[in-house]
């Protein structure tokens, strides 16, 4: 399947799904990526931003039955093949690191612990807690680590119940138009050298 198809049908079949217990969150996945992907619009991101805050969480939709009940699900990562597929770095990367941007402005920030939900906090400790100052100085250097951050930001205030957004159609030529575009990329990179163009 298309990896966009892919995407939609994830969100068609999973996106009303809320957690359960300490996890919960009062919005369902599918508002929260609106919500968020609507916030990147708003602040006048760049499309691979607008893709990633949408795109972000998608690990919880894939395989949802297979999700630990305790623990960390590492949901930043599994989604990563799939998202391979269709983005470049410039989305790919900022969805990787938006756990760790969670705990690098919690060893920062000392007002933003405080500004996040509970089901949030506790997934921080299931994720390790505030990162360890040596982490703090890696993360920094990371590339797309600012991307990261601002992710995360968005992330955090897109929880608000009942709140009007664009819905997903409206986001689907944009994660088309980059898929290709990452594609045509990657098609000029593999060309063998002195290839017509």
């Amino acid at each position: 399947m298309d990896p966009i198809d892919r995407i939609e049908a994830l969100f068609d079949t999973h996106g009303d799904n809320a957690f359960e217990g300490r996890r919960r969150e009062e919005v369902t996945a599918l508002a929260h990526a609106l919500q968020c992907a609507q916030l990147a619009e708003w602040a006048h991101a760049g499309d691979a931003m607008v893709a990633a805050a949408l795109l972000h969480d998608l690990g919880h939709l894939v395989e949802p039955e297979c999700r630990p009940a305790a623990g960390d699900d590492l949901h930043e990562m599994r989604a990563l093949p799939l998202l391979a597929r269709a983005f470049g770095a410039a989305v790919i990367e900022p969805i990787r690191l938006h756990v760790q941007a969670k705990r690098y402005l919690v060893a920062t920030d000392p007002r933003y612990l405080g500004t996040l939900s509970a089901a949030s906090v506790h997934s921080l400790h299931l994720q390790g807690g505030p990162m360890h100052r040596d982490h703090v100085l890696l993360f920094e250097d990371r590339p797309y680590a600012a991307d990261a951050v601002m992710l995360r930001r968005w992330d955090d205030l897109a929880k608000r119940p009942r709140k009007r957004t664009p819905p997903l159609a409206h986001y689907l030529p944009l994660l088309r138009d980059l898929s290709q575009r990452s594609l045509a990329l990657r098609s000029r990179a593999a060309a063998p050298i002195g290839a017509a163009a």
